[in-house]
């Protein structure tokens, strides 16, 4: 075997300049590969530590804007201006003209009903009688263990642990609200905590796993849709017959029948969204706003319901019970990301609640769009017209 030849970086001081540069060259060296713009960035590396590693430049994502979106929400309320980091030509159009539908049909009404994030230990014991007796005594003891998990945060508050039994193991899943932040670093820090304070207090001999993997971090789940991670947010509107057909050219009783079959479909694709497209607008908010963009898979998931009134207007709701956005640490305060939240008025602590309800509008807006196009026959030929790299 080789010698296995490291990345060079200083660990002095890494977050700058010269040493991206040194890494830069290093690669074309190894590879072959010239990484000019890669190398072309307006920000200083020194704002970066806590978000990267070995860092060596940026991928330019071409970043639209779409709008603006009428919203009705509880936190955010008024017209907004949607930036959206993508490379799929026709989804900024798209979604721009839900958002004309949705703002002539008197905008998106958007309630947060409720957040949670998880860190979900497994305990692990002789027998299936012990553990259902572990079980009893975390309930019995749950304010010391919910003042020992909140002494390592000033923002996180532990509402309730779940609890299942499975043959000799206990699973447990903390239930935490984290203010602005995602928060799964600090429900973790917070849980580790509660779990070494619960391992030296419990009469008998316990031992543990940090996540037995039901707080399914990073992974979609059907717990998630029934019992919340992040937040469970709702976009509901009514779309009157009439701008259906002028705007979208479909009329509202055969969209009515499509989302019929739609839902069996999904159903029987088992898929986790019953929607058309709710990851479109989600991924390109969350890059455009420094969210990790590996909690698209949880986020996606969700509820398309629908309904035709007595007068043939269409009432549309989508419900995202496990969206999880920041506003507040993570990437959300690098240059780039942070002009994005500030075009939302979303940047900086008490936002989250609005830009989760922006990120719901903006999916009902994605929805009807393309659910429209396809009946209509727009869908082929607007990606053949927008969507082609001529």
């Amino acid at each position: 075997m080789s010698e296995r030849i490291r990345i060079p970086r200083d660990k002095e001081n890494d977050y700058s300049n010269e040493w991206a540069s040194i890494r830069r060259e290093f690669i074309q060296e190894k590879t072959g590969a010239e990484l000019n713009h890669v190398g072309q960035y307006s920000f200083d590396p020194g704002v970066l530590p806590g978000n990267i590693e070995n860092f060596v430049g940026v991928a330019q994502l071409p970043i639209g804007i779409a709008g603006p979106l009428l919203i009705n929400g509880e936190h955010a309320q008024g017209e907004f201006y949607i930036p959206l980091a993508t490379t799929e030509g026709t989804l900024v159009a798209s979604y721009s003209r839900g958002m004309r539908l949705l703002s002539e049909c008197g905008g998106a009404k958007t309630t947060v009903v409720e957040q949670f994030m998880q860190r979900a230990p497994a305990f692990l014991f002789e027998d299936a009688r012990a553990a259902r007796g572990f079980g009893d005594w975390v309930n019995e003891n749950f304010p010391q263990i919910k003042e020992v998990a909140e002494s390592t945060t000033s923002v996180g508050k532990l509402i309730h642990i779940q609890q299942w039994s499975v043959a000799k193991t206990r699973y447990l899943r903390f239930n935490y609200t984290t203010g602005d932040a995602a928060g799964q670093n600090m429900v973790g820090k917070a849980t580790f905590a509660a779990c070494e304070w619960i391992k030296n207090t419990y009469p008998d001999d316990v031992n543990y796993l940090l996540s037995g993997n039901m707080d399914t971090d990073k992974k979609h789940s059907h717990l998630n849709m029934l019992h919340t991670r992040g937040k469970r947010v709702i976009a509901e509107a009514v779309f009157e017959r009439d701008k259906l057909k002028r705007i979208m050219g479909v009329d509202s009783r055969i969209l009515a029948k499509a989302r019929n079959v739609a839902n069996t479909g999904a159903i029987l694709a088992g898929a986790a969204y019953n929607g058309p497209h709710s990851a479109n607008g989600i991924a390109s908010l969350f890059i455009a706003t420094g969210q990790d963009e590996a909690n698209v898979v949880e986020s996606h998931a969700g509820l398309v319901s629908s309904e035709l009134q007595d007068n043939d207007d269409l009432y549309m709701a989508v419900t995202l019970p496990s969206l999880i956005v920041a506003t507040y640490g993570g990437g959300t305060g690098l240059p780039t990301q942070r002009e994005c939240l500030n075009m939302l008025g979303c940047y900086g602590k008490g936002k989250a609640n609005k830009l989760a309800e922006i990120v719901t509008a903006t999916v009902l807006a994605g929805d009807i769009s393309l659910a429209s196009a396809v009946l209509a026959g727009d869908w082929v030929s607007s990606h053949d017209q927008l969507g082609r790299n001529r």
